[in-house]
């Protein structure tokens, strides 16, 4: 302090004179104006355009104010970076990413939804039943995480193919200096890869990931219930079949629970818990502290077709096809939801989570629902690729052609040749619309039947699940964004004319009605979190 203060008293005018207040100073890399600058600054906004494809107001905000800045003298540009600033910050998109990728998801790992009468229930030994990519992935994270955990598929060698699963990974991470030897050693140490279902016997937890078939799984969970202990909680990581149909296999429908995960699970930051119509508490308490042991962001909802994340990535992914049918352009949709700021757009995530996949799906959603089943159109557009051998990326032939290396090279042929780019392609903002509106009215109607049980797992478990829109909070928040009274009646616009999946639901009309926003109405706050 004294040194600092005997500096301050004997500096000269030079000493204290900013490099960019000196006389012939010269701004690095050129003023704006100048032949470098201009590069860079031509640069600069083509690669902030490239990564955010205009979604995100900040970037371009910041290079602005450094644009803006460069121009004028140094306090004048401190003026205008805090216009720039306060632009952002007045910007309802700020206050929504903060709420919902901050305090909301901070609150939902901390326990914010966790029923408080229950204690610790931390997870020692977790078995995984299947070991092909999703419980491969699930045994990777669970023993990073300290977990001992008991990997068990029908043989032996295809046991020991999961538990290489993170092998690999691990010597990955080992290359680029994120793991260390002892750090694989320990963590390989903690998987056992066998197909002798007996060794589950010290589970405290079970999750299985075996063949996405009813009876499958209740072969299995019935095989497994015979061995672990009484209390020993069961999940299903399954994505579609309803929790509480397989819990019928369980001589114990209390400690049955779905917890899914997302592909590929040592990436993918979600995990939704679901509960069944007779899962007590106690499963409840040990899927989350499971999945806050390893270091993930969980959200619970009540049991219902497809659950909350796939009943709404569902009619995104058809609203997709939908327009191609149409005859709008797949270049079009693409772009629409890349701007939007969807990590992916429709038509690649369906080659992405294969069109194979998606026919089984659509099938068994008609066996399903019989008469009310409302997508045939989607199932002509899926199950002509699947005759003619277009199975999505793993087969290296989707919506698009890919290379040798499974790198995409343009859309097929075949696709225009079948549907017909139409003579009247609608605006943008259309587009746009159809693919944001099908995923937020879902969410207001899973709010509206209770299978979402609190607002800020809406819109968390939205924008870590799928990515949808991050710059808008989530949908429920971009809702409150344009507001009740305008998303009712733009809803009902889009009913109109592309028919009643775009019918808005009762709360959302209510909430118009009054001018009422959804942090309003279903404030955290409000909500009894004690599930």
């Amino acid at each position: 302090m004294s040194d600092a203060k005997a500096w301050v008293l004997a500096a000269s005018d030079a000493d204290i004179l900013k490099p960019w207040d000196q006389k012939g100073y010269k701004l690095p890399g050129g003023a704006p104006y100048s032949p470098s600058g201009f590069m860079t600054f031509v640069g600069a906004s083509a690669m902030v355009t490239g990564k955010t494809m205009g979604a995100y107001p900040a970037p371009k905000a910041l290079l602005s104010a450094v644009y803006e800045g460069s121009l004028v003298p140094f306090d004048t540009a401190l003026k205008i970076e805090a216009r720039w600033f306060t632009n952002i910050v007045m910007n309802p998109s700020s206050s929504a990413m903060i709420r919902s990728l901050f305090i909301s998801k901070g609150a939902l790992e901390k326990g914010a939804v966790r029923p408080k009468e229950v204690p610790d229930q931390r997870v020692k030994t977790v078995g995984v039943l299947g070991s092909g990519m999703m419980g491969a992935g699930i045994a990777l994270v669970a023993a990073q995480a300290g977990v001992e955990v008991v990997l068990v598929d029908q043989n032996q060698d295809v046991a020991d193919k999961g538990k290489a699963y993170s092998e690999k990974y691990l010597n990955a991470g080992i290359k680029r200096g994120k793991v260390s030897d002892k750090n694989k050693i320990e963590t390989l140490n903690r998987i056992l890869a066998t197909d002798d279902y007996t060794k589950l016997s010290a589970a405290d937890l079970i999750i299985e990931a075996v063949f996405e078939d009813t009876q499958v799984k209740s072969d299995v969970t019935k095989a497994v219930l015979e061995i672990v202990p009484k209390n020993c909680i069961f999940a299903s990581n399954t994505s579609t079949l309803p929790i509480t149909e397989l819990a019928k296999a369980s001589k114990y429908p209390e400690n049955y629970i779905g917890i899914h995960f997302f592909s590929p699970v040592e990436k993918m930051l979600l995990v939704e818990i679901i509960k069944g119509e007779k899962t007590d508490n106690l499963a409840v308490a040990k899927a989350l502290d499971f999945v806050r042991q390893i270091k993930k962001t969980p959200i619970v909802v009540n049991d219902a077709r497809f659950f909350y994340a796939n009943r709404c990535i569902i009619p995104y992914l058809n609203e997709g096809l939908r327009m191609i049918t149409e005859g709008i352009p797949p270049s079009i949709i693409e772009s629409a939801a890349k701007q939007l700021g969807f990590p992916l757009g429709p038509i690649q995530l369906v080659d992405e989570t294969s069109i194979e996949l998606g026919a089984k799906i659509a099938r068994a959603t008609r066996a399903a629902m019989g008469k009310s089943y409302p997508n045939d159109q989607i199932d002509e557009i899926l199950f002509w690729m699947e005759d003619n051998g277009r199975l999505g990326r793993k087969a290296k032939a989707g919506f698009f052609n890919y290379n040798e290396n499974g790198k995409r090279d343009g859309f097929w042929t075949g696709l225009e040749e079948k549907y017909p780019i139409s003579k009247t392609i609608p605006h943008l903002t259309e587009v746009q619309h159809r693919l944001m509106f099908i995923q937020a009215l879902e969410a207001v109607r899973a709010l509206e039947e209770g299978v979402l049980m609190d607002i800020r797992e809406g819109d968390v478990g939205a924008v870590l699940g799928w990515g949808f829109a991050p710059w808008s909070g989530g949908p429920l928040s971009w809702l409150d964004i344009l507001g009740t009274p305008y998303a009712a009646e733009r809803s009902q616009e889009l009913c109109n004319t592309y028919g009643s999946r775009f019918d808005c639901p009762p709360l959302l009309a209510d909430m118009g009605k009054n001018n009422e926003a959804f942090y309003e109405r279903f404030s955290p706050e409000k909500l009894d979190t004690t599930l």
